[in-house]
């Protein structure tokens, strides 16, 4: 199958409810509330526009890890990460300039260490998310 010739769609809904807050929706997943973060006069606790792009590099490159791991037969037990955007004022205008992403990948075998974090770059350089954000996008991986 060649992925590189196919076009796909992804739609979502956002409905207003109260003051900063919000419902997300998309067809056949369960709704999500979001809202304003409490740095912008926002509500703790609900998942914010910032919160989610910061979450969207760090899912993709997980699914994309998990893939290309797949392809090349590695053998890991577990997979975690941590990311962190870095919001700024940039000319005047607000913009994420960086993401970090920590992912921690536990594998089956020590002497797969190399191919691992060989792995893990090839998976952020192929990262959907990430190659189509204006933010640097920066692998801090820690392989067990």
């Amino acid at each position: 199958m060649d992925v590189r010739s196919k076009v796909y769609h992804y739609h979502t809904k956002v409905a207003w409810t109260e003051h900063r807050k919000g419902m997300m929706s998309c067809e056949g997943k369960p709704d999500v509330e979001v809202a304003t973060p409490p740095e912008f006069k926002g509500h703790p606790g609900i998942w914010s526009p910032e919160d989610l792009f910061v979450a969207s590099a760090n899912i993709c490159l997980m699914t994309t890890f998990i893939a290309v791991a797949e392809r090349a037969g590695l053998a890991f037990t577990s997979y975690e990460s941590a990311a962190e955007g870095r919001l700024e004022l940039v000319e005047g205008k607000f913009q994420f300039t960086a993401i970090t992403i920590k992912p921690t990948i536990t594998l089956e075998s020590d002497a797969d260490a190399a191919k691992a974090k060989e792995l893990i770059e090839k998976a952020e350089a192929n990262c959907l998310i990430s190659n189509s954000m204006k933010a640097t996008v920066t692998l801090e991986p820690v392989i067990r």
